[in-house]
C-alpha cells in the first residue's frame, strides 16, 4: 500500500520519535559514563583486574537479559508500557549507583541499568519504526542512533566537567558534607548519579505519547489505533492503513516463532542476527569503551586522553546527523558500502600507526586521533545507523518484537564479548593486530549486505513484509 505523500502530520510524528529516542540517550549515557569512573572506583574499593572487568562488564550482562525479554514483553504489554519500565530501571540505576557503599551494590544497580539499556535498544527503534511515515522512516529511526551519540557525548562531557570541577574545588581546600562526598571527593558518584535526571524526564514525558498503532491493531484495538493514525495521516489514509495491516495479519499463521522460520522470514532473521553480531567485531565499541586507554598508549596524559575521547564523541554525533539526512536519499545498502569501505582503510592505517610507533614514537599522537576520527565517521554514517533501521523494519508485525529481541540478543552478546576480549587482544595480538582484525571482520559484513540484504528505502512496513513472504 502506498500512502499519499504530503498529507502527513510530520511534526507530531517527529515529536513521538524524539520522545522514544530518549531511550537511546540513556543507552548512550549509561554505556559511556563508565569510562570516567573505572580508575576511581577500582582505587576506592581495591578492585583487581578481574573485579574491575566485572564492574565494567556487568551492565552488558544486564543488557543481554533486557534484550532477551524486551520483545516478548512488548508484544504482550505494548511498546509504551515497556518503555516506561526501562525509564524506571534507568532512574533506579542512577540513584542506586550514586549512593552505593559497596561493590556488590554498585554492580547490582549497574546490572539494572543494563537491563534498561537492553530493553530500550529493542523497543525505542521499534516504536519509532511503527509510528513513522514510510518515506522518512530511515531518518526518524536514525533519531535513536543520534540520541545514543548525544548520550555518549553527554557522558564524556559530564565526566570531564565533574573531574575538572573536583580538581578546582580541592585546590581551594577540603570540601565536606553531601556535596563534598558525592561530587568533589568521590567524583564517580556524581558521574553515575547524573543519569537519574534525564531518566526521570523520560519517564514523565512517555505519558504524553500514544501506544504504537500497529501493536493496537494486532490486539484488535482498532479504535485506539485509528485515533493515532488519523492524527498522523488523516481519516482516509488511517482507515486504509488499519485495513491493510488487518488483512496482512489475518493471512499469517498464529504461531509466533513458526512465522520467523518460514523461508523468507528465515533469511531476514539470519541477516539481522549476522549483521548485529558482526558489527560489534568491527571495533566501534572497543574504541568507544577503551578510547582513553588506547590514546594513553601513545604517551598522552589521562586528561588529554579524556579530551581526545570527547572529540571522538563529537564526531560520532556529527556523523550521525549526516547519516540521518542522507539515509532515505542514498539508501541503506549504499551507506553500508561507503561507510564500511572507509572503516577498512582507516583500520588498516591505524594498524600501521601502531607498527611504526612500536619501537619509537616517530608518528605524533594527533595522527592516531585523525585516523580514529575518520574511522568513527565512517562507522557512524553507515553501520551504526543502518543496523537499527534494518532491525526495526525487516520483520513481520506479529513477531516484530520477538525478532528484534533475537537480533538484539546477538548484538549484545557481541558487545559483551568485545568488551571483555579487547584488553586481552591488545596484549596478545598487539594494538596493530587488533585493528587489522577489526578490518578483516568488515569483509563478511559487506558480503552479507551485498548478497542478502534487500533495499527497503521508501517501502511501507507492510510492503516489506509482503516482500519476504514472496521469497
Amino acid at each position: 500500500m502506498t500512502i499519499q505523500k504530503g498529507k502527513e502530520n510530520l511534526l507530531y510524528v517527529i515529536f513521538l520519535a524524539a520522545v522514544a529516542a530518549l531511550g537511546g540517550f540513556l543507552f548512550g549515557y549509561d554505556t559511556a559514563v563508565i569510562s570516567g569512573t573505572i580508575g576511581s572506583v577500582a582505587a576506592q574499593f581495591g578492585l583487581n583486574d578481574v573485579s574491575t572487568g566485572w564492574y565494567v562488564g556487568c551492565a552488558l550482562v544486564g543488557s543481554i537479559l533486557g534484550v532477551a525479554v524486551a520483545g516478548k514483553l512488548s508484544d504482550h504489554f505494548g511498546r509504551k508500557g515497556v518503555l516506561l519500565f526501562s525509564a524506571v530501571l534507568f532512574t533506579s540505576s542512577g540513584i542506586g549507583c550514586m549512593f552505593s557503599e559497596s561493590v556488590s551494590g554498585l554492580v547490582l544497580y549497574r546490572i539494572l541499568g543494563g537491563v534498561g539499556i537492553g530493553v530500550a535498544s529493542v523497543i525505542s527503534p521499534l516504536y519509532i519504526s511503527e509510528i513513522s511515515v514510510s518515506r522518512y522512516r530511515g531518518t526518524l529511526v536514525s533519531l535513536y542512533q543520534l540520541a545514543i551519540t548525544v548520550g555518549f557525548v553527554g557522558a564524556y562531557l559530564v565526566n570531564y566537567a565533574i573531574s575538572e570541577y573536583a580538581i578546582h574545588m580541592k585546590a581551594l581546600g577540603t570540601i565536606g558534607g553531601f556535596w563534598g562526598k558525592y561530587i568533589v571527593n568521590e567524583t564517580w558518584r556524581g558521574m553515575l548519579g547524573a543519569e537519574a535526571l534525564p531518566a526521570l524526564l523520560f519517564f514523565i514525558i512517555l505519558f504524553f505519547i500514544p501506544e504504537s498503532p500497529r501493536w493496537l491493531v494486532l490486539k484488535t484495538k482498532e479504535t485506539a489505533a485509528l485515533k493515532t493514525l488519523k492524527r498522523i495521516y488523516g481519516t482516509a489514509m488511517a482507515n486504509e492503513q488499519v485495513a491493510d495491516l488487518k488483512n496482512l495479519v489475518q493471512s499469517e499463521e498464529k504461531s509466533d516463532w513458526k512465522i520467523l522460520f518460514q523461508p523468507g522470514f528465515r533469511i531476514a532473521l539470519f541477516i539481522g542476527v549476522s549483521l548485529a553480531i558482526l558489527g560489534q567485531f568491527m571495533g566501534v565499541n572497543a574504541v568507544l569503551y577503551y578510547g582513553p586507554s588506547i590514546f594513553q598508549q601513545t604517551g598522552l596524559s589521562e586528561g588529554d586522553s579524556l579530551f581526545y575521547q570527547v572529540l571522538v564523541g563529537l564526531v560520532n554525533f556529527g556523523s550521525t546527523i549526516i547519516a540521518m539526512i542522507v539515509i532515505d536519499k542514498i539508501g541503506r545498502k549504499k551507506l553500508v558500502y561507503y561507510g564500511v569501505s572507509g572503516m577498512i582503510v582507516s583500520l588498516i592505517l591505524i594498524g600501521f600507526y601502531f607498527t611504526l610507533n612500536k619501537v619509537s614514537n616517530v608518528v605524533p599522537p594527533v595522527t592516531l586521533l585523525i585516523l580514529i576520527l575518520v574511522y568513527i565517521f565512517s562507522c557512524a554514517i553507515s553501520i551504526c545507523v543502518v543496523i537499527w533501521v534494518l532491525l526495526s523494519e525487516m520483520y513481520p508485525a506479529r513477531v516484530r518484537g520477538l525478532a528484534m529481541s533475537a537480533a538484539g540478543f546477538s548484538l549484545w552478546i557481541g558487545t559483551f564479548l568485545i568488551g571483555q576480549l579487547t584488553p586481552w587482544l591488545m596484549t596478545t595480538l598487539s594494538p596493530a593486530g587488533v585493528f587489522w582484525l577489526f578490518g578483516l571482520m568488515c569483509l563478511p559484513y559487506m558480503y552479507i549486505t551485498w548478497k542478502f540484504v534487500p533495499e527497503t528505502t521508501g517501502k511501507s512496513l507492510e510492503d516489506i513484509e509482503r516482500m519476504w513472504q514472496k521469497k
